[in-house]
């Protein structure tokens, strides 16, 4: 596969603080890839470097083949970026808004095709300071999104979110056809929306690999749980699936009160943020 975004071996550090050490990793096109971690992790520092906004002091960055720190118009019109905050236009009206930033891409989504895919097509017309919260939130992708980005950057996207309205920005980005970076806080939303998880702890990368992959390495093989007439039993097996199988086809009906525990992506975050404090 082909891959968006790379970053090796990269350093910052504000005046004598370093705040990130040796980070590396990769993102495929078409990947979609949570970063995690602790406040004060390097998470944010991490992508505006890759955003162009910062400039690292040691180690190679390549977004879409380029250097983010010498991105010219072009490299820019594709990539997109959904920050915590943005600068807010109240006064502008949501198609009148995306349809003056559109101008300034050589290939942007049609308005009111965008419109329709953020959700916003029945406040199209309605100034920005009408709208409610998920909705501003939705206008923020759909600014993020509307020169067609090839890569795109979401930092705390769901920040502030009603339970509503995170679920509707997860089913919105899920229908995005783009490289997507993030950050968040929220370890179900990692779990939901990403491929792949890095998970970094006082500016170095302490984990790389798919949520399941993580839960197995770090957390520990799954636990079943059956009963057998008057008996109980409890096993551990790296493959629950497997081993269910081979037990209904042991025991069959005598199998009852079945229960499968898998590792979780929570547990995996906080064994890893735990051993990493120990080993420092």
């Amino acid at each position: 596969m082909t891959t968006a975004i790379d970053i090796d071996g990269v350093r910052m550090r504000y005046g004598a603080t370093e705040v990130l050490y040796d980070v590396t990793f990769g993102v495929s096109a078409g990947e979609t890839v949570a970063l995690l971690g602790p406040n004060g992790a390097g998470k944010t520092t991490t992508i505006e470097i890759l955003e162009g906004f910062r400039q690292r002091h040691a180690g190679r960055v390549e977004v879409l083949g380029t250097d983010p720190a010498r991105g010219g118009d072009a490299w820019r019109a594709r990539v997109g970026i959904v920050l915590q905050s943005w600068r807010d236009h109240a006064k502008w009206r949501v198609r009148e808004l995306l349809g003056h930033l559109a101008g300034y891409y050589p290939r942007p989504w049609p308005v009111d095709r965008l419109l329709t895919a953020v959700g916003l097509t029945e406040q199209a017309g309605q100034k920005i300071r009408t709208l409610s919260g998920g909705q501003r939130r939705r206008l923020d992708v759909a600014i993020g999104v509307v020169g067609r980005p090839d890569v795109l950057f979401l930092d705390e996207p769901t920040a502030g979110f009603d339970p509503v309205a995170r679920h509707e920005f997860h089913d919105l980005l899920a229908g995005l056809e783009t490289t997507v970076l993030l950050t968040t806080h929220d370890l179900a939303e990692a779990e939901r929306l990403a491929d792949r998880i890095v998970i970094l702890d006082r500016g170095r990368v302490v984990a790389d690999g798919t949520p399941a992959e993580l839960a197995k390495e770090i957390v520990g093989a799954d636990e079943v749980r059956w009963r057998r007439g008057d008996q109980r039993f409890t096993r551990s097996t790296p493959d629950s699936t497997a081993f269910v199988r081979e037990l209904f086809a042991t025991h069959g009906t005598e199998v009852a009160e079945l229960e499968v525990h898998r590792a979780s992506l929570e547990q995996t975050y906080l064994a890893l943020v735990q051993q990493a404090e120990v080993a420092r």
